[in-house]
């Protein structure tokens, strides 16, 4: 049966709130993601901005999308890339990397908008100490199919016959989905979970309404559609599940207790490694 989950809604200060869709005691997983948020949409008055300060990750992936706004990132790699609309970054943290995700300075001397999805992919256990890597995308190399007021991007993975150029380590679904008001598209139903985050905008799924910022769990292997009232923004993702339970603690993912508690010490330790132009502030490790 289909499952509709209201995500959890923080409040970063500014009006900026961020709505965490996964984990959620309903859906612990959807597929490879292990946590799905969604920023904004916000405005920030001028002099203000995002400031993720640097903070560690290991045995997984982030995946940043824009639909409004500019980030800058930065690791402990020495990467340093904006994001814009429509683009893609991939950092793959593996045995460990540490970042920041900033608003430029540029962008910050007017009012600016904000919002899009950060996701993180857990690694396969193969590759869960794999050596860390960032990658960025620009938004012409992805995959882009429009019909009928419909325009949907693949951003990781296959989908609608169609494959991203974003290397992953596992089976993945990962779209964005834009329609007009009373356009409509199918759900790709060839992966083994799939979930819906609505952004905003009212929508139906198979005649029955979507509220907005919720996550929508559907069926394996059911066949959907997707028909926008209002303009609307939609995240479509899945995959293959991992193979085999994790434990996320902060920003760490693993599949070993022990490798957790190595990276907590890592980082009280400093051992993740600075990063180039934002080395004065980082978070601490959290007291719980």
């Amino acid at each position: 049966m289909t499952r509709i989950i209201a995500p959890r809604e923080h409040d970063l200060g500014g009006g900026f709130i961020v709505r965490r869709a996964v984990p959620t005691l309903q859906a612990r997983s959807i597929g490879p993601f292990v946590f799905v948020d969604h920023m904004g949409p916000a405005v920030f008055e001028p002099g203000t901005g995002i400031d993720v300060r640097p903070h560690p990750h290991i045995g997984l992936a982030t995946v940043t999308f824009l639909w409004a706004g500019t980030i800058r990132h930065r690791d402990s790699l020495g990467s340093i890339q904006d994001i814009e609309p429509g683009d893609v970054n991939w950092m793959t943290a593996g045995r460990g990397i540490a970042h920041s995700e900033r608003s430029p300075s540029q962008v910050r001397a007017d009012a600016h908008p904000a919002h899009g999805m950060q996701t993180w992919v857990g690694l396969p256990k193969a590759h869960e100490e794999t050596a860390p890597a960032f990658h960025h995308h620009a938004a012409a190399t992805l995959p882009q199919l429009q019909h009928g007021g419909a325009l949907l991007r693949v951003i990781a993975g296959r989908a609608y016959g169609e494959e991203s150029p974003v290397r992953s380590f596992s089976e993945i679904l990962n779209v964005a989905i834009d329609l007009a008001p009373d356009a409509e598209t199918r759900i790709d139903a060839g992966h083994r979970e799939r979930a819906l985050y609505v952004l905003e905008g009212d929508a139906q799924l198979d005649g029955a309404d979507i509220p907005a910022r919720h996550l929508v769990v559907l069926d394996p292997g059911a066949p959907a559609t997707l028909r926008a009232t209002t303009p609307l923004k939609a995240m479509l993702f899945g995959g293959e599940p991992l193979d085999g339970d994790r434990r996320v603690w902060w920003n760490f993912v693993s599949s070993s207790r022990e490798r957790i508690e190595q990276a907590k010490e890592d980082w009280r330790q400093g051992r993740f490694g600075r990063i180039p132009g934002d080395e004065e502030e980082f978070i601490p490790l959290p007291e719980k």
